[in-house]
């Protein structure tokens, strides 16, 4: 009974459909936070670097189906940008992160997007978040230019605070609607995290 156990809870896994997010920006962004905020809803005040890329997956409840998200959060620092391409190279959604409060990770997005353009074509989903909208007297971005880059470049975009959750959730309902065969909201989780270094695929 046991191995039947196991073998129909593989079963179910596999059944899953799974896409790949990837989520690029510079150093400091709010990367880590925003993930951290949309699988846990928790938010560190300790900042700390991601070293190479990380890798943690979401299981996602649609009213019709079942979607593994695959989270892949990537370095912002430059000694770590020869690693990034082969992570974008085959994923179903990009997000694109820069930090409101700093206009120069605002002007670094279209280095971030011409990459994700470079090994992907038109057959990814591009998504721009500004991120720290909580420190509205620090905002050097407005949603005004951030909207008007979306537009430019044919982006989804939304402006975020993975410190208080503002707007996170909705991020990603909205990209599940407009994943291949999705056409509902999310209603429900439950995920798991590890190590891109030690185990990318553990399920």
């Amino acid at each position: 009974m046991e191995i039947s156990g196991m073998e129909s809870k593989s079963n179910l896994q596999h059944s899953l459909r799974k896409y790949k997010f990837v989520f690029l920006g510079e150093q400091s962004v709010g990367k880590t936070s925003l993930i951290t905020r949309f699988m846990y809803n928790t938010f560190d005040q300790t900042y700390q670097a991601t070293i190479g890329i990380d890798f943690l997956s979401k299981t996602v409840y649609l009213e019709n189906r079942t979607l593994r998200l695959q989270l892949w959060d990537t370095a912002g620092q430059e000694r770590f940008r020869s690693l990034i391409p082969s992570y974008i190279r085959d994923s179903s959604v990009a997000v694109v992160l820069y930090d409101v409060t700093n206009r120069k990770s605002f002007e670094s997005t279209n280095r971030w997007i011409d990459d994700v353009r470079a090994e992907r074509g038109d057959d990814v989903i591009i998504i721009l978040i500004g991120n720290k909208i909580d420190i509205e007297d620090k905002r050097q971005v407005t949603t005004d230019e951030g909207q008007a880059k979306a537009n430019e470049l044919g982006l989804m975009y939304f402006e975020t605070s993975a410190k208080s959750g503002v707007n996170v959730e909705t991020v990603f309902v909205e990209i599940a609607k407009k994943l291949p065969g999705s056409e509902t909201a999310i209603d429900g989780s439950d995920a798991q995290s590890n190590s891109a270094r030690e185990n990318q695929f553990s399920d």
